[in-house]
């Protein structure tokens, strides 16, 4: 199994024909004859794969949970995903001399602040967004708050929220992120 991550820029054209829009990342998996791409395609591919030698992340055999977890990913995608890669991504943008459009993160902000809202309900009700467990809700988060969470801009959008500060310091916390997260960006 072949899994692709940085920028496919530093890897050779005749590499990279495995994933239909040149990004990352992208995972081959040579006994199934398969490519995939996409993050959250991928993490559920592996969740299902590896089932029972790790978290199950998918809860694919409690069907309520697992429904559950569906939404969740798709909560992550659809609504918390545009407003704050918008802001992560323009911010950091401004390294390459783009000028700040303090309108654009302010809009966002906005939404993402509404998006964090209806976190702080649902974490009334369980420990994790999804369910009571850790799952592909929670980790495809991790990323962006990660970002937020390190940026001495932002931060104030998580720490108001007492369930939501509690949940990014409770899935921050797991060991398979504490041993990546070194690597990540520094925070903006």
């Amino acid at each position: 199994m072949h899994f692709f991550f940085g920028y496919l820029i530093f890897v050779p054209a005749s590499q990279y024909n495995f994933q239909p829009f040149g990004k990352i990342p992208a995972l081959e998996d040579d006994e199934l004859n398969l490519t995939l791409f996409e993050s959250r395609a991928i993490t559920k591919y592996l969740d299902l794969k590896f089932r029972g030698r790790g978290p199950n992340l998918t809860r694919i055999e409690n069907e309520r949970e697992a429904a559950l977890v569906a939404v969740w990913v798709e909560v992550e995608s659809q609504q918390f995903h545009p407003p704050v890669s918008k802001i992560i991504n323009h911010f950091f943008n401004r390294v390459h001399e783009v000028p700040l459009n303090q309108a654009l993160i302010d809009e966002n902000l906005e939404i993402l602040g509404g998006v964090l809202n209806v976190y702080e309900d649902r974490l009334n009700t369980t420990r994790y967004l999804a369910c009571n467990c850790y799952t592909l809700a929670d980790l495809h988060h991790l990323p962006y708050m990660y970002c937020l969470m390190r940026s001495p801009y932002w931060a104030d959008l998580i720490n108001p929220r007492p369930r939501v500060k509690a949940w990014w310091e409770d899935i921050s916390s797991r060991p398979a992120f504490v041993q990546v997260a070194p690597g990540m960006a520094p925070g903006v």
